[in-house]
């Protein structure tokens, strides 16, 4: 989950490495720190929170030099501090920056401590440079050094090493979690994502499980995990996205709900003819996977959990066939039961989420019939192991609390159900009338968003609530706890979201006056039973604010608040009302003074256990 840069070039690298920092800081944001090689010395500055730290630092006292490595961490083995950050050291002469979980660190620090290294640090990445330095006393390069000592290590790790010696040249491993190579002019690059090196290169090749790669200024060889030279692909790469331009807007977050409707725009464009969604959005192999397909178990964590909950509905109710849902971290250490004609769907804006990576790999060696991805990043793990996938064209997103990622996972779920509801004998009318919903989504979403400022009015209710109850019937369900996750996130209110029918069953003992109970309530086949549940809230003296379709027959009073939200069809309504839900948690933790963009103890893309 934290962010790694490297760069051999003949300039010096220090800016660069910062920069590719900041593009990275939505990855981890509690340390950050530089290492750079000039005339065989070893220099390295560290500081405590976020990159601009750094920066000021290097301001004060500048590091020259053509070789550097540079990180922003995300706390797994100890507390954020100046001592534990990388760049970690040893002896003077190596330098490393690590991303993941060295499992058995314990085991090796008590073995290196034996032969005489000192450890200054509590992380478990430590144990890496002491190791490589202890490997180099018997190894012929840095290259067999890093081999040597990777073969040692149990867990995830992206890895970079540099050896004040070897001045032009960096080795890096991985093994769990994701580097790419950038290919320059007489320089070369390495980050944990290609974001991080568009002001300096196009061209990328991702490294692939257990490849270690030995990187000079001219040069660039890879090696598999058995040691045996490779080429991996290198791609121009298709991102626009400035990933340092937040624009007219205050923050990213709010930025990327702006963006809804152009990235739905974009995910559907090209997918959809003659009123049906076509087999190709999810691959040029994906028809002769879809038409069997009788069961779906779709796999993933966080916001786009909430995402799979929701298209178990529509997968069950319109396509025909069942599904599961289930987290990932859960999944993979259980045994499940597998049935016939099964696709596995794995969810994840990054592709790289080690969860979701890890129960792909399990549902594999089960013997799914064909396994799937959503996702964001075309070159990503998620996307090169799986028989298809569904690339979101979201662009890139920078906030922490996935918004826009959330929304377009909706709509390429959607079109995965009418599909594989078309090979289960979906009527050509609600095939139809689905791609009509499909493309009136940004469209909608625009009108949702016109709610910003009345729903920053509201917010202002919240500014001494400490707690708050999301409710949703059906489909709206998963909305209420994909709204209540980004309160929570942003906001440190503590929320929690319920199936409305639930509340008699223990959430009403909660009801009181300071508690705010939120209700997504569209205009469909529930409707009636919701204000029944809405009906028990006010009766206990519970104060509502309910996001109503204006044809709903909702009226605001002393305890309850409606807003109207533009009517729209059931295909679309999860979608839409999680517009609403996003503004509400914004304007709230602007009101707290929370950071937006990088809440606490919280990274964008997580790929440790």
């Amino acid at each position: 989950m934290c962010g790694i840069v490297g760069a051999v070039a003949q300039r010096d690298v220090a800016e660069i490495l910062v920069e590719g920092l900041r593009r990275l800081e939505y990855r981890g944001y509690d340390s950050a720190g530089v290492a750079v090689i000039n005339n065989n010395e070893l220099s390295r500055t560290r500081r405590l929170g976020k990159v601009q730290e750094l920066a000021k630092a290097l301001e004060s006292n500048p590091l020259n030099g053509g070789t550097g490595i540079a990180h922003t961490r995300w706390a797994t083995h100890g507390e954020p501090s100046e001592r534990n950050a990388h760049p970690h050291q040893s002896q003077g002469d190596i330098a490393v920056v690590h991303n993941g979980i060295i499992e058995n660190h314990q085991k090796l620090r008590e073995t290196l401590q034996g032969l005489g290294y000192e450890f200054v640090s509590d992380t478990d990445t430590e144990v890496i440079c002491h190791l490589v330095h202890h490997e180099l006393k018997t190894s012929d390069s840095l290259l067999t050094a890093v081999q040597a000592t990777v073969k040692q290590l149990e867990g995830a790790y992206g890895t970079v090493v540099i050896d004040r010696r070897d001045s032009e040249r960096m080795i890096v491993a991985r093994s769990g979690s994701p580097l790419v190579i950038g290919y320059g002019l007489g320089e070369n690059f390495v980050a944990s994502d290609q974001l991080a090196l568009l002001p300096v290169t196009r061209s990328f090749a991702f490294l692939e499980e257990g490849d270690v790669a030995e990187i000079t200024r001219r040069e660039v060889k890879i090696f598999d995990v058995e040691g045996t030279q490779v080429e991996r692909e290198v791609k121009e790469s298709e991102v626009t996205h400035d990933a340092g331009d937040k624009g007219e807007y205050r923050h990213y977050m709010l930025k990327e709900i702006y963006e809804q409707p152009m990235a739905l725009a974009r995910t559907i464009e090209g997918r959809i003819a003659n009123q049906q969604v076509l087999d190709s959005a999810f691959g040029v192999n994906a028809e002769q996977f879809l038409k069997d397909i009788k069961h779906v178990q779709i796999i993933a964590c966080g916001t786009s959990y909430h995402a799979a909950m929701t298209a178990r509905y529509w997968l069950e109710d319109w396509a025909g066939v069942s599904c599961n849902v289930e987290i990932a971290s859960e999944f993979r250490y259980r045994k499940s039961h597998l049935f016939p004609n099964s696709l596995l769907v794995t969810i994840s804006q990054s592709g790289e989420t080690a969860d979701t990576l890890a129960a792909l790999r399990l549902a594999k060696e089960m013997g799914y019939k064909a396994t799937m991805t959503i996702c964001n990043a075309p070159g990503s793990s998620l996307v090169r192991e799986s028989d298809m996938s569904y690339l979101m064209k979201a662009g890139a997103e920078i906030g922490v609390a996935s918004t826009k990622a959330f929304t377009v996972q909706l709509a390429g779920l959607l079109m995965l159900t009418a599909v594989i509801g078309r090979h289960n004998g979906m009527s050509e009318q609600m095939q139809a009338d689905i791609c009509t919903s499909l493309a009136s989504m940004p469209a909608k979403v625009e009108q949702a968003l016109s709610l910003d400022d009345e729903i920053a009015a509201l917010a202002e209710d919240f500014a001494d609530k400490h707690h708050s109850l999301f409710l949703g019937r059906g489909d709206q369900y998963p909305i209420a706890m994909e709204g209540a996750l980004k309160l929570k996130e942003i906001s440190y209110i503590h929320a929690e979201a319920y199936a409305s029918g639930e509340l008699k069953h223990g959430p009403l003992a909660l009801i009181d006056a300071d508690m705010p109970v939120i209700v997504v309530a569209p205009n469909n086949e529930l409707l009636e039973k919701l204000k029944s549940n809405v009906e028990e809230v006010r009766a206990r003296g519970g104060l509502m604010y309910v996001f109503a379709d204006k044809d709903a027959e909702f009226a605001s009073d002393d305890t309850m608040k409606v807003i109207p939200v533009p009517h729209c069809d059931d295909f679309m309504a999860p979608l839409i009302y999680t517009i609403p839900l996003q503004l509400l948690s914004y304007h709230v933790a602007l009101i707290k003074g929370t950071d937006v963009d990088q809440p606490r103890n919280l990274a964008k893309s997580v790929t440790v256990e």
